[in-house]
């Protein structure tokens, strides 16, 4: 068989595929980990693609809403293999979390009420909360470099937590301010990720070889026709064929949604969906968010897949005529869908016009503040995790505009605050991985909840 490249392809397609495979089981550890996956498979050993043209992709995905990582893989695979190698490279990044996860979810609906899975993720609970307090520190560390933008995340903390002003505001209200302080500061929307500190290896493959598509306005119609014709016909199908639940169209519509802003990572809009899926929606208990999100970190793939999760329980809990297993699985993979899908359409529809896009100051700083109220709404979802896992009970404080969850002080787990506690210092002082502390927190539970359920 010939295995010359048809047409269009930098490299084989077979081997193309075969890396991509390769890269999907190794996408552990969040964006940091999976775009490290990426630059080690495809910069060092494969040299397929240089270290500045890497980082100017990555640069281009870090514009979009959405897992970064993600899009990254799809645009790395369209640079190598067109549009095609794009779609195979974005859905293997995605394929075996959203089995994992999918596997992960039945168990839990069918065992989470089961002593032993209770104590497993009440051990667990504690471990999330570490992992979002490391992420607003993680990411404030990068972000908030100007006192503006340090106002711009307390600012979007407190109209979250205090005034329950709806997510999507936050983040629309942050991109105007980031825009006018752009054009008072100078250098406000600079640095992005930067450089590296060299090139890296040469890669085998010269920068003109690379796949590339003119930004004719022809071709951008037909990407934004069919991708929006994607993305929302299974929406509209559930729409028009089911009436005994709105479970799958209020899913697929509120979650295309989520999708249009998840700007700064999967943490941003959690607080969000959180929000909606446990007080407007019913799918999910207040406590069962964390849960999901413990399962999401243990599966390789973006930590978005939580969404998932959400969608599995909530249409197993709201089937309408389906048999409930049914439901839910339909749901998991209609959410799945018009989660991932604009990733597809972003990329493919945007990547001719990434040096554009990347030159245009206006659109930098945007970001710029964006990113900076991002480290609030983390913090957020921090403050809403620990509410709802560190006590048992909480009462609601409302007065003019505003809207405030308080704990209960009499109603605290003194066990959950210490296994917290191990969380934290594990991360924080002896630099634990989130899978490790889950592993560590997940046995404490065992131990400690196991044995008060057995006596």
């Amino acid at each position: 068989m010939d295995s010359r490249p048809v047409q269009g392809d930098v490299i084989p397609l077979r081997e193309a595929t075969r890396a991509w495979f390769s890269i999907s089981l190794q996408t552990f550890g969040g964006p940091a980990g999976q775009i490290a996956v990426m630059q080690h498979k495809l910069v060092d050993e494969k040299r397929w693609i240089g270290q500045q043209r890497f980082l100017h992709a990555l640069n281009y995905c870090m514009l979009l809403p959405g897992p970064e990582a993600q899009q990254l893989a799809i645009y790395t695979g369209w640079l190598l293999n067109g549009t095609r190698g794009g779609l195979i490279a974005g859905s293997l990044f995605v394929l075996p979390g959203v089995l994992a996860l999918l596997a992960l979810s039945a168990i839990y609906v069918r065992y989470g009420e089961t002593g032993l899975v209770s104590a497993l993720f009440a051990g667990i609970a504690p471990a999330v909360i570490a992992i979002v307090v490391q992420a607003v520190q993680r990411v404030g560390k990068r972000a908030l470099n100007h006192p503006a933008l340090v106002a711009i995340a307390v600012a979007a903390f407190l109209a979250l937590t205090l005034f329950g002003v709806p997510f999507p505001a936050v983040v629309l209200a942050a991109g105007v301010l980031g825009w006018l302080l752009g054009r008072r500061i100078p250098g406000l929307g600079g640095g992005g990720h930067g450089a590296a500190e060299d090139d890296g290896p040469a890669p085998l493959i010269s920068d003109e070889a690379l796949h590339h598509a003119l930004p004719t306005k022809r071709r951008s119609l037909g990407v934004l026709a069919l991708g929006l014709f994607l993305w929302f016909t299974p929406v509209a199908a559930f729409a028009v064929l089911v009436d005994s639940t709105p479970v799958f169209t209020d899913q697929g519509l509120f979650f295309s949604g989520a999708a249009v802003v998840t700007f700064g990572g999967a943490y941003a809009v959690l607080a969000y969906v959180a929000q909606q899926a446990v007080s407007v929606y019913g799918w999910l208990a207040p406590g069962e968010m964390v849960r999901g999100l413990a399962l999401a970190e243990t599966t390789p793939g973006p930590l978005i897949m939580v969404v998932q999760f959400v969608a599995f329980v909530g249409a197993y809990r709201q089937p309408g005529a389906f048999d409930p297993w049914v439901a839910a699985v339909l749901a998991s993979l209609l959410v799945t869908w018009v989660t991932f899908v604009p990733c597809f359409l972003w990329v493919l529809l945007g990547a001719p016009y990434v040096e554009r896009l990347r030159s245009n100051r206006a659109l930098s700083t945007a970001l710029t503040g964006i990113t900076a109220a991002v480290v609030g709404v983390i913090a957020n979802l921090a403050v809403f995790f620990a509410l709802h896992n560190l006590f048992d009970e909480q009462r609601e404080i409302g007065a003019g505009p505003l809207a405030l969850d308080l704990p209960v002080l009499s109603e605290w787990d003194p066990t959950a605050f210490a296994i917290t506690a191990v969380a934290l210092v594990g991360m924080f002082r002896f630099k634990w991985s989130p899978l490790r502390t889950i592993g560590v927190c997940a046995l404490l539970g065992l131990l400690v909840y196991g044995v008060r359920a057995v006596t």
